[in-house]
């Protein structure tokens, strides 16, 4: 038997609320497979299960509030006969279910709707929408979604509840909501930047790129193509950190217990903002492994949920370094705090126009340039190393083709 305990989902996420059970005991469950929701400070979330098994006892009940790391349910493993009684965690109350204690898979006896399979039957809501709408009565089954897959986003709820309530009761209801959310998130940020910049002794360096060549690449592999299918820049800026990580691992990875854990895989944290405010940094993974227009699908994917609400616990606890481009706010550099346990932050300033010297010709012009920049964690790398790591950077970004 094993427990399945509440994974941190970030490295601001010192305790979850369970929203919703999406199985009960005696399903049997497959790595992999979304097993609950769970809503954090900034995001609910689908909590994925690691390893195959068959749910034994759910342990904690819809509602509950716990740290990160309690025991939620005991599952049993392939061929494993279940106990004569479920184990309980002391305290716990155990969530009532139609399988009695210590028998095997009992089919509940239920509405001939309801026990339909989950992948046809149960509607497509993110987790965030779907507590929005129980808080506002809003009948998830007369809605059409707008989001992924025909997926019902926070919008929809939004807009629903907007259009049956008189003005003036939505307005007292949705900016107050509203501002609880930002409030209880940026709580959340504080703390955990806070313990970074107190726990993490971070060395930062910057590094002017030229993007001339890299973007003259993108011109010309995005001509003829549909705007729903273009490259984006932060792609190609993606894939080169991810390449050069492969050359400087240390950058790539977890400080845990006095040592530095290196990451198993390029998973690149992607720094996202959200409508009601706030940061979040999913992870894309294998970066360095996947072609451009892959990655191109899966980041427009991967903003899409994150807005909508509908991100997986792998994709939030998965991210091995992070990186945030703020170009397109017009920032020229940026000085980013780690997200801890990582042990580094990779930043892209604007791309602008700027004098330059051509190395091979010594000819002074206008080059289009963008401050790339490192915060690291001197703990495990130094400045040096750090500094070979923005050259190759640097020089990935010089042969876009390549990527």
């Amino acid at each position: 038997m094993f427990e399945f305990k509440l994974p941190s989902l970030g490295a601001d996420m010192d305790e979850g609320k369970l929203l919703e059970w999406l199985v009960r005991p005696g399903d049997k469950v497959k790595k992999g497979q979304v097993v609950a929701i769970v809503d954090t400070s900034k995001a609910a979330v689908d909590v994925e299960i690691w390893q195959d098994g068959t749910v034994h006892a759910l342990l904690a009940e819809p509602g509950t509030k716990m740290p990160v790391g309690t025991v939620m349910a005991t599952l049993l493993e392939a061929g494993e006969a279940p106990p004569a009684k479920p184990a309980r965690r002391k305290g716990a109350k155990a969530v009532p279910s139609a399988v009695p204690a210590g028998e095997g898979p009992v089919a509940a006896p239920a509405p001939a709707q309801a026990a339909a399979p989950a992948a046809a039957g149960r509607l497509r809501v993110s987790p965030v929408a779907r507590k929005r709408a129980e808080a506002l009565g809003v009948d998830l089954a007369a809605l059409s979604g707008s989001g992924p897959g025909g997926a019902v986003t926070l919008d929809d709820v939004e807009r629903a509840a907007a259009s049956a309530r008189p003005p003036t009761a939505v307005a007292a209801v949705t900016p107050i909501a509203a501002a609880e959310r930002r409030a209880e998130t940026r709580r959340a940020i504080a703390a955990a930047m806070s313990r970074s910049k107190r726990e993490i002794p971070h060395y930062y360096l910057f590094d002017a790129v030229p993007m001339a060549r890299a973007q003259d690449w993108l011109t010309g592999a995005n001509e003829g193509r549909p705007i729903t299918e273009r490259l984006l820049m932060a792609v190609l800026q993606l894939k080169a950190v991810a390449l050069a990580l492969q050359k400087y691992p240390e950058l790539n990875g977890f400080y845990r217990d006095g040592q530095f854990v290196a990451g198993q895989g390029i998973h690149v944290g992607v720094a996202i903002s959200l409508r009601q405010g706030g940061l979040i940094a999913p992870a894309l993974h294998d970066v360095d492994e996947k072609p451009l227009d892959a990655l191109m699908r899966e980041l427009t994917d991967l903003v899409r949920r994150t807005r909508a609400g509908s991100l997986r616990s792998s994709e939030m606890s998965d991210p091995t370094v992070t990186v945030t481009n703020l170009g397109e706010q017009g920032v020229e550099a940026v000085a980013g705090v780690i997200y801890p346990p990582q042990v580094a932050l990779v930043g892209f300033g604007r791309i602008a126009p700027r004098p330059w010297v051509r190395d091979d010709s010594g000819e002074l012009c206008v080059m289009p340039a963008a401050t790339a920049s490192l915060a690291a964690d001197h703990r495990v790398s130094d400045g040096h190393r750090g500094a070979l790591f923005l050259a190759e950077l640097r020089e990935l970004l010089q042969r876009p083709e390549e990527l």
